[in-house]
């Protein structure tokens, strides 16, 4: 279980140190898209760390709840953009929530070991 653990922050942080490090930029237009797509996947990934501590990691779950999380983070900022509301502002505060609950069940494990 710990290792899962140590596994998925060490492939967090190679990614973070791989995204700061690529030389690429984006238009300003996709910023909405993918600070919605960001939230999004950092959620699942949380929430992949919770569920692996508390024993009940699904790999089919965690992978088709990355995918449709995201996916539907980045349609709502799509259709919010075309019909000219900010409603990629719901994905956000619901990602924003679930991300620091999931952040807050993990530190109480963490620290009662």
């Amino acid at each position: 279980m710990l290792l899962g653990l140590w596994l998925a922050i060490l492939g967090l942080g190679i990614g973070i140190v791989i995204g700061f490090n690529v030389p690429l930029l984006l238009p300003h237009a996709y910023a909405k898209y993918m600070s919605v797509a960001a939230l999004a996947a950092l959620d699942s990934v949380f929430g992949g760390i919770r569920a692996a501590m508390e024993d009940h990691f699904d790999n089919t779950i965690f992978i088709s709840g990355f995918f449709s999380n995201t996916l539907l983070a980045a349609g709502l900022a799509f259709f919010g953009e075309r019909l000219g509301i900010d409603l990629y502002l719901a994905a956000v505060v619901a990602f924003g929530v679930r991300l620091f609950q999931n952040l807050a069940i993990i530190r109480r494990h963490l620290l009662k070991k």
